[in-house]
């Protein structure tokens, strides 16, 4: 049962792509990961060479192109962003699967999405994914305006789609490792996110994405949860953020200037706050990680400090793993890599 699932505890850009990229590389033998959901976030991730890699629809943890990549039947492609970033990569071809169930975000959907406001109303990137997404639902109802197209009657895509069940189900009885990279974060899941309207189109949780990707619970074995020092919301209308604060206050604390970000998909600066324990102690509920992965924890201190219980970073850790009631596993104080913790330094 080699399946490792990825999600985010917050709202999103947790580092789950630099994560997935992780768990693909410590795998031992081959390796096949998964995208689900749509092109309406970014995940981020450094190759071997240092190349920054952000992206829409292929994986982060593709990267080191050394995988095979699956877009299951809980999938929407914008086949635009697809083949670009397929080509940009330059990818092998022969080594991207399609489900012919998966959708095709449409230009329909996405017109759509900016006519009702969405994208003001809510923060929405208006990438077309909560269109598709309620086209595929009204299931070509008469009074419902939009079309809904699967990926095996989309030409541009016919070399990719394939019986995307069938072989994940061969990979999996011969021991190859699985990698669900989800996407954004709990707090923005439709269902038990807990701040609808402003929501996404989809549920965050692991048991979502797993059934997204089309396969059993039995398969997994390892549920990595992604959080961050300081949560971000996007720009906008976006929802309420527990705590919100600037980056300049950060920025003073850790005496850098440079510690401003901004979304993948539409550059507009994040709005961030400080820790909500509230809202993680609800993702572990949901998702009852096997594994807790803290990234920015450079806005908090060095990594250096990483075990001195009196530093910055040792007294943020403590507070928080208390909150929490468990132990953090891996520590990321930059967007390449992790730090393991081979036992918590908090007791």
């Amino acid at each position: 049962m080699p399946v490792s699932i990825v999600v985010g505890g917050q709202f999103g850009s947790e580092g789950k792509g630099k994560v997935a990229l992780e768990i693909a590389r410590r795998a031992k033998g081959p390796v096949t990961v998964i995208r689900v959901g749509g092109p309406n976030s970014g995940h981020t991730g450094y190759d071997r060479s240092g190349k920054k890699w952000a992206l829409r629809q292929m994986p982060a943890s593709c990267i080191d192109k050394n995988v095979d990549v699956v877009f299951p039947a809980g999938s929407y492609i914008d086949v635009e962003v697809l083949l670009s970033e397929i080509e940009e990569l330059q990818y092998p071809r022969e080594r991207v699967f399609i489900s012919p169930y998966a959708r095709i975000i449409l230009p329909e959907h996405k017109n759509w999405e900016r006519e009702a406001g969405l994208t003001r109303a809510i923060g929405s990137t208006g990438s077309g994914v909560g269109g598709a997404v309620m086209a595929s639902v009204a299931r070509e109802a008469s009074n419902f305006p939009l079309p809904s197209l699967d990926a095996e009657h989309f030409a541009p895509l016919h070399q990719f789609v394939t019986d995307v069940a069938s072989s994940m189900r061969s990979q999996l009885d011969k021991g190859v490792r699985v990698v669900i990279e989800g996407t954004q974060g709990f707090g923005l899941s439709l269902l038990e996110g807990g701040y609808w309207p402003k929501a996404t189109s989809r549920s965050t949780t692991a048991a979502a994405a797993l059934a997204e990707a089309g396969l059993s619970p039995l398969d997994v074995d390892d549920v990595t949860m992604v959080i961050r020092s300081y949560p971000i919301r996007v720009a906008g209308e976006s929802g309420p953020l527990v705590g919100e604060t600037t980056w300049e206050e950060i920025g003073s604390k850790t005496g850098k200037s440079d510690v401003r970000e901004y979304t993948t998909v539409t550059q507009k600066l994040r709005r961030v706050g400080h820790f909500d324990h509230s809202l993680v102690s609800r993702a572990i509920a949901a998702n009852s990680p096997t594994r807790l992965v803290m990234n920015h924890l450079d806005y908090i201190g060095a990594k250096e400090d990483l075990h001195d219980t009196r530093s910055e970073v040792g007294i943020f850790l403590k507070e928080v793993q208390i909150s929490l009631g468990r132990s953090i596993d891996w520590f990321g104080f930059s967007p390449y890599d992790v730090m393991v913790s081979e036992q918590s330094a908090w007791h």
